[in-house]
């Protein structure tokens, strides 16, 4: 809630962090919509990027060392229009572990590409997004 109040605010709410996944939902309501009655884009960008910022955060913290992150690129599709409850699910922590293993056995900074998609009730897509995450190890 500290660190990310206008996601707190709008919803955002993380729902499940393992080792390889993270889950969040966000309901469509009206503090978050847009003037077409569904989910503002950026609530959705904000869900999303928190799926994929949160496992990076966390594989960071396993490795034991100090490592900067920073998403480098973006972007996303939006396939249906989004309402109710939107679940944003990221599958991709083997990607992070890889990039901060030769991140750490090189020294050099790694960019890895994270895919989060957002499914709604029903569990029909209505948006994908996709992050490029750089890291580097901090000196």
């Amino acid at each position: 809630m500290f660190k990310l109040p206008a996601a707190y605010f709008t919803g955002v709410r993380t729902k499940t962090l393992t080792d390889h996944t993270c889950m969040v939902t966000v309901k469509h309501s009206w503090v978050n919509q847009n003037p077409f009655k569904s989910m503002f884009w950026a609530v959705q960008g904000m869900a999303a990027e928190l799926t994929t910022g949160a496992l990076v955060m966390k594989k960071i913290r396993e490795s034991g060392k100090k490592i900067s992150m920073l998403v480098a690129s973006n972007n996303a599709t939006f396939s249906k229009k989004a309402t109710g409850v939107i679940t944003f699910t990221c599958n991709e922590g083997h990607k992070i572990e890889a990039a901060i293993t030769k991140a750490i056995e090189t020294g050099e900074g790694q960019t890895v590409w994270l895919n989060s998609n957002g499914v709604n009730e029903e569990g029909v897509q209505v948006s994908t997004f996709n992050f490029e995450w750089t890291l580097k190890v901090k000196s």
